[in-house]
């Protein structure tokens, strides 16, 4: 899971925290307000200190994007289309006994 997923579900974790407690505890809404932030920026502030020291650079390894491999896939991707497309058009024509010209789109 993603860092940014984690500080955004602890946010509002945080938030619905804050404001169970000062709905419980607080009767000025001032108050109610001042302490349901401080709850959720603790929350927030705790989540970033926590993937600070647990997450590190060193975990990441770049994955190399070899661009001749992805285009040779991607080539035999468009020539099994290409053999599907004929098939279905050379079913089509033995269906329906229709002529090229007859056809909307042939080439």
């Amino acid at each position: 899971m993603r860092s940014e997923n984690f500080v955004a579900f602890f946010t509002v974790c945080g938030f619905f925290v804050g404001s169970i407690f000062s709905v419980i505890k607080i009767e000025d809404s001032m108050e109610f307000l001042v302490s349901t932030l401080t709850i959720t920026l603790f929350f927030y502030l705790f989540i970033h200190v926590v993937l600070i020291l647990f997450l590190s650079d060193d975990t990441v390894q770049d994955n190399l994007f070899d661009v001749k491999d992805f285009e040779d896939g991607v080539n035999d991707q468009i020539k099994s289309i290409k053999n599907r497309e004929d098939k279905i058009t050379f079913l089509l024509k033995s269906i329906h006994n229709v002529d090229d010209k007859d056809i909307q789109g042939a080439r």
